[in-house]
């Protein structure tokens, strides 16, 4: 895919954040996970970090050499057509600059979004304003640089780590969504927020699009779209579902010493159906 093509997709893809309908997203771990996704008719795929870190063999938060991660990254944009945005976490750089270089490379799988948290390790739990702006300019000025005008989808960790009480937390998210936007992000990412009436003044206070990530129990799609959420993806959830899946069939037949319980609801033909056939030598 040539840069003229890319930064078309990328177009295409910040398009679909100005619905209704609101962009559903289910986020994938690799490549075959992604095809599904894709074959199921979700209109772009998002990654997980913490999906595609298990899948490399390391724990989530950075943990996984930054090589393996573009690696996966790009295996996943080729395996679809669809646009891919890819949560590369705080950006995998101490410094705004290196986030800028994170995000050169990330274009360079052929991705057209990312994710930028906010929130650190250590005694500190998140990061300034001051500091979480100037990452996201980066992140931005490097796209401008490679011609693509990738989509920044802005997270916060406030909610995640409930810094603050209640309403001292909602403020800071309309200030930090606000500075976050001003400095170049196109979405902004408060996760694990879940009560409806909350979501919906975010979005109002920031007409701009939202991303909210569900699982059971969360507001529907419906719901959601009523509120004013433009984006809505899964997170961590199916890939955690897939390997309690795996967890539970091994455990089954380790404690049975029986194979009933290797009875796949989808077969090879199937999964090779949705790769194409190898050619040349």
């Amino acid at each position: 895919m040539d840069k003229a093509e890319q930064a078309a997709k990328a177009e295409a893809f910040r398009a679909l954040h100005r619905g209704p309908p609101l962009l559903l997203m289910a986020n994938a771990w690799d490549a075959v996970s992604a095809r599904i996704f894709e074959m199921e008719g979700f209109a772009a795929v998002a990654t997980t970090s913490g999906g595609v870190s298990w899948a490399l063999g390391y724990a989530d938060g950075e943990a996984a050499p930054w090589d393996e991660v573009v690696g996966q990254t790009a295996r996943i944009a080729r395996a679809v057509s669809v646009p891919v945005t890819a949560d590369i976490e705080a950006g995998f750089g101490a410094t705004p600059e290196a986030v800028g270089h994170s995000i050169a490379d990330i274009i360079g799988t052929g991705a057209v979004g990312a994710n930028l948290e906010d929130g650190m390790a250590g005694p500190t739990p998140i990061r300034t304003v001051e500091d979480a702006v100037a990452r996201i300019g980066a992140a931005r000025e490097a796209a401008r640089t490679a011609g693509v005008p990738i989509v920044i989808n802005a997270r916060t960790d406030l909610y995640l780590k409930q810094i603050g009480d209640e309403a001292s937390r909602f403020d800071e998210a309309v200030a930090r969504g606000r500075a976050y936007l001003a400095a170049g992000a196109d979405c902004f990412y408060p996760i694990t927020l879940r009560d409806p009436a909350t979501i919906g003044r975010l979005a109002k206070a920031l007409g701009a699009p939202i991303n909210i990530n569900v699982r059971a129990g969360y507001p529907s799609v419906a719901e959601l779209e009523a509120l004013g959420v433009a984006r809505v993806t899964t997170a961590t959830q199916i890939t955690l579902m897939a390997l309690a899946t795996t967890r539970q069939v091994a455990r089954e037949i380790k404690a049975t010493g029986r194979f009933d319980a290797i009875n796949p609801a989808i077969g090879h033909p199937e999964i090779q159906q949705l790769f194409p056939a190898k050619r040349g030598g």
